[in-house]
């Protein structure tokens, strides 16, 4: 039988590329980094997070700030889940890359009133359950007679009605912010333009003008 030349000078038949041959190590290392990177960026199948989260109750083990809690479910890697409130944005913290902001440690203070140790049931959005960094969205109920945590920060004045994204209470929690305006409850007794995150002076720009659509 004919032996094919490239068998005959005893050297290896590869299919790898060079560079994979001569660092077999960082190969594997980059494939394992694109396979964790598309794991976590890729988005969750909605119908497998309303099965296991939705209308269902948990205990808040953790308060991150005003708007984003941990909840005792296990997911991943993780012992808990990360939770953030649909349609409410609160003031950011010292802990936040953004910096402290007007207003941010009161919010975190009230929403760990609220819930902090709790037991909280858990109501998904029928369309959306994941936001861009992968935390679950929700809108999150908590004491007897049940109240939504979401709703009791934009009416007690201790953060924003997001209209950067639709959602189902929308409306109703801008009509909330504005009565806490109206009665300058919370943040809005003192707030000033400077003072608001960015997406909202642009959004509060753009209502005096009302010359473009709103701004996201």
């Amino acid at each position: 039988m004919r032996i094919p030349n490239r068998y005959r000078s005893g050297r290896r038949f590869d299919l790898w590329p060079p560079l994979w041959r001569r660092r077999p190590l960082t190969a594997v290392a980059v494939i394992v980094l694109v396979v964790l990177a598309l794991a976590y960026r890729w988005p969750r199948p909605v119908g497998g997070d309303h099965d296991r989260y939705h209308n269902r109750l948990f205990r808040c083990v953790y308060v991150v700030d005003g708007d984003t809690i941990d909840v005792d479910a296990p997911e991943r890697a993780r012992r808990t889940t990360r939770i953030r409130l649909w349609g409410v944005d609160t003031p950011e913290t010292a802990k936040s890359p953004q910096g402290e902001m007007y207003f941010g440690p009161e919010a975190s203070a009230f929403t760990k009133s609220c819930v902090d140790g709790a037991e909280v049931r858990l109501v998904l959005a029928p369309d959306q359950s994941r936001d861009k960094y992968g935390r679950l969205l929700a809108y999150v109920y908590f004491g007897d007679p049940p109240r939504m945590l979401n709703e009791e920060i934009v009416s007690q004045g201790y953060g924003y009605a997001d209209t950067r994204f639709p959602h189902v209470w929308r409306e109703r929690f801008m009509q909330l912010e504005e009565r806490a305006r109206k009665k300058r409850a919370g943040l809005w007794a003192g707030l000033k333009l400077e003072q608001m995150p960015p997406w909202r002076q642009r959004y509060e720009t753009w209502k005096s003008s009302k010359t473009q659509p709103a701004p996201n």
